[in-house]
């Protein structure tokens, strides 16, 4: 008896490919409640001072998200190849498949599509993962393939990455993606305090802390690169030979960090003093103020009240209170 397009309910079910990360999805999920709960505050700020905010949150959350969410991604190499190979070991039986290889940080998927994904009365679609993070056991993971009888393509794959192939894949890709996934860490810890000092009035040394994220991303960049300086081994499926290619994570790191990490040229500069020779900047609404347009006296209390504009000094006689940054009326 079966339900509905031949699922048998009481047996167990055949595996299905697996179409998302969880641990990309938890990261898009926290940082995406992070953006509407900005948007919905957003109506609070007046004036001009909106889009600015609003561009400025949502273009940093950005980056922390893809910070984020590449220690997770599983395509920072990818390659593809369409070839006709056994689907079984010890057996003659020959199958069309398209076989995929995407490597992370944290491991390895290893794609399996059969073109058409019917033949020979079975459903050929495999992405199987194969971790070799510190504290994952690759081995053991390769281990249960075999035990499950996995298609043989998937097998000699993941083979290739194995602790004792003779490639050296293993130790290379493990100690690149360590490096790296330590780099993104610090990139993130930069990040958070350039958010910091950009909403504290320290804009200089925020903006020092975005060259830092912008840096780091790089470094991680080139020590996962590192990779490719090395002999590599051919991975031959019946006649093609699979190549890798750098994914999407790895380019879209690199944008990122290229274009918060290139320095430019900017006039603020923390406290340096004025050449010798020449005079300083003033701005013409912070200049001195005139005594016959800034004094004005209360006829009420004969209180003399002295106005300074903006950057000057506001004081009251007989009040006593000083206010600074303001600039007010006689009168008041």
């Amino acid at each position: 008896m079966t339900l509905f397009d031949g699922v048998y309910p009481f047996y167990p079910q055949q595996r299905k490919a697996a179409g998302f990360d969880i641990g990309t999805i938890t990261v898009t999920v926290v940082f995406l409640t992070l953006a509407c709960s900005f948007l919905l505050i957003s109506p609070g700020i007046r004036g001009r001072a909106r889009l600015f905010w609003t561009l400025r949150v949502l273009l940093s959350l950005f980056v922390g998200a893809v910070i984020v969410a590449v220690q997770f991604t599983r395509d920072w190499e990818s390659g593809w190849v369409r070839a006709n190979t056994s689907y079984k070991s010890f057996s003659p039986v020959q199958v069309s498949a398209d076989i995929g290889l995407h490597i992370g940080l944290a491991g390895l998927n290893v794609t399996l599509r059969g073109n058409p994904v019917e033949q020979i009365n079975e459903t050929i679609n495999y992405n199987e993962h194969f971790p070799w993070s510190f504290g994952a056991d690759y081995e053991h993971s390769y281990s249960q393939g075999l035990q499950k009888g996995l298609p043989s393509p998937i097998l000699y794959v993941a083979e290739k990455f194995s602790w004792q192939s003779p490639c050296g894949w293993h130790r290379r890709y493990r100690i690149a993606g360590h490096y790296a996934s330590a780099m993104l860490w610090v990139a993130f810890c930069t990040w958070v305090m350039s958010n910091i000092l950009l909403s504290m009035p320290a804009l200089v040394y925020g903006g020092y802390m975005l060259l830092a994220t912008g840096a780091s991303m790089i470094f991680s960049l080139l020590s996962f690169s590192t990779v490719r300086n090395s002999p590599t081994c051919l991975i031959q499926i019946g006649t093609s030979t699979l190549h890798l290619a750098y994914g999407g994570s790895f380019w879209l790191m690199l944008a990122i960090g290229e274009s918060i990490g290139v320095p430019q040229q900017t006039s603020l500069s923390p406290g340096l003093p004025p050449k010798a020779g020449s005079a300083a900047p003033q701005s013409p609404s912070l200049g001195r103020a005139d005594p016959g347009r800034d004094v004005g006296r209360d006829g009420k209390r004969g209180n003399t009240i002295l106005i300074w504009r903006h950057t000057q000094l506001l004081s009251c006689k007989d009040v006593g209170i000083t206010h600074l940054g303001f600039q007010t009326r006689a009168g008041l």
